[in-house]
């Protein structure tokens, strides 16, 4: 059972303090599994940036996961997706992923992309499920031996 119960997804700044203890969370977990040239997340400068449209999810006041969208020339990129560990498995990554693809649709955007780890099987399961089927490398990513792309065509909103 999926509890969402109390949950908000809105538009946020990764400085606030629980996003940025998040992100600290997600950056120190990806530099644990992955070499560094494997590692391709954004610091909180790079996700103030124009073109990103960062999300907090938050229930009863506390700050449970982060998640971003770039919008890149002709498709969005999911960015910063990370969940608390307290909060997995009660819908918060679904709940971003559906923000977040919400905001791409609604610049436009006609497909989402992204690069995940090949050691993240949870994010791998959430993006399949939503989706997302695997591709070759895009943008300025190189083709490192721990990464997964992933690409989802953007259909019109379902009502």
């Amino acid at each position: 059972m999926v509890d969402v119960s109390g949950l908000s997804i809105a538009p946020g700044d990764p400085r606030d303090a629980g996003a940025a203890a998040l992100l600290r969370q997600s950056h120190d977990l990806m530099r644990a599994l992955f070499p560094p040239e494997d590692n391709f997340f954004l610091d909180a400068g790079a996700l103030r940036t124009p073109d990103i449209r960062f999300f907090l999810a938050t229930r009863r006041g506390e700050t449970v996961g982060t998640g971003a969208l770039a919008l890149c020339d002709g498709y969005g990129e999911v960015k910063s997706m990370f969940v608390a560990e307290a909060a997995r498995g009660q819908g918060v990554a679904e709940a971003l992923l559906a923000r977040i693809e919400a905001e791409a649709r609604a610049n436009g955007l006609p497909l989402l992309r992204l690069e995940t780890g090949d050691r993240l099987g949870a994010a791998l399961r959430l993006y399949s499920r939503h989706g997302f089927e695997r591709r070759g490398p895009f943008g300025d990513y190189p083709d490192a031996a721990s990464s997964v792309f992933m690409e989802k065509t953007l259909g019109p909103e379902r009502g």
